[in-house]
């Protein structure tokens, strides 16, 4: 009888181990792992890729006698006092009124450049149907593959023939005939549109330019937008071309400035030249939180419409 009772009681434990998987076997606690792995990770990432921000901030008001003293100092006015005279200093070095105002001028005007001119092609090839179509869509791609350090030199030479070397219309005339990256991407998006709406539009009264208008730009407003950002982010830290184009300081962007706090044979003040670049991603920065939303829409739906 104790011996039947031993075998029944073994043989529940067994069924319940059978049934009962380990602790780490269990699926919910395989998912908490793995995301708190990818937590780790990512935060390890992102401490790595904030490390030039935090030596950026932490330069910017340093006294220069102890830009360069090791160990580093990190924490101002725990570990050393904050100098915020760089600020003032680096910006009126680099003529910051000038500067910063030509760089809007060249970022805001290509941003709309880029915007409506992309808009405008795409939503020929998109669209209209003519003899052709398609080959001038492969040669407009087919551009990509030209590097674009090789349009420098013509280029230059145009504008200098033009007299338009040092000034600002090297910089704001290319942007208003179109980007080949920016007509494609316009294009896909509007592809994705059903040409219903356009016939709908059409019983309606709709000519051409109030399909263009009423009906397709509203559907590819997170496009825009990621042209919109891509475009002012890029030109408002673009380098080499201002240092191609501008000699004066009465037409340099904010690029430019900053190169103009390096000394030849040393003696940078790497503390003002830090501030001044935190003045500088300031504008960028706001972009980025203001219009994250619309950037990120804008990646996911052409990553799902392809």
């Amino acid at each position: 009888m104790a011996t039947t009772t031993g075998t029944s009681i073994g043989t529940t434990e067994l069924a319940k181990s059978v049934r009962s998987p380990s602790l780490l076997a269990r699926k919910h606690v395989k998912n908490t792992m793995w995301v708190t792995s990818i937590t780790i990770f990512i935060a390890a990432g992102g401490l790595v890729l904030l490390f030039p921000v935090a030596f950026m901030l932490s330069t910017s008001l340093k006294p220069t006698s102890i830009v360069f003293l090791l160990p580093m100092k990190w924490l101002p006015y725990l570990q050393f006092r904050a100098d915020w005279n760089n600020y003032p200093q680096s910006l009126a070095f680099m003529g910051w009124i000038t500067v910063y105002g030509n760089t809007l001028k060249v970022a805001i005007n290509n941003m709309f450049a880029d915007v409506i001119s992309g808009a405008v092609v795409a939503y020929g090839f998109a669209r209209f149907r003519a003899r052709g179509k398609d080959v001038l869509f492969a040669l407009l791609i087919s551009t990509l593959m030209i590097p674009y350090v090789t349009r420098l030199v013509p280029e230059f030479l145009l504008f200098s023939r033009l007299g338009m070397v040092n000034t600002l219309l090297p910089l704001i005339i290319p942007p208003w005939f179109g980007s080949a990256f920016n007509i494609f991407l316009l294009r896909q998006f509007m592809m994705t549109i059903p040409r219903e709406m356009d016939d709908a539009a059409k019983v309606d009264g709709a000519g051409p330019v109030g399909i263009f208008v009423y009906v397709l730009l509203p559907q590819i407003r997170a496009a825009l937008a990621v042209v919109a950002i891509t475009s002012l982010t890029f030109n408002w830290n673009d380098f080499l071309r201002p240092l191609i184009y501008l000699n004066s300081h009465s037409v340099q962007t904010a690029a430019i400035a900053l190169a103009n706090f390096q000394a030849d044979y040393g003696g940078t003040p790497y503390n003002q030249l830090m501030a001044a670049t935190v003045v500088n991603l300031i504008p960028v920065v706001i972009l980025f939180f203001v219009a994250q939303r619309y950037f990120i829409q804008g990646i996911v739906i052409s990553g799902v419409k392809g």
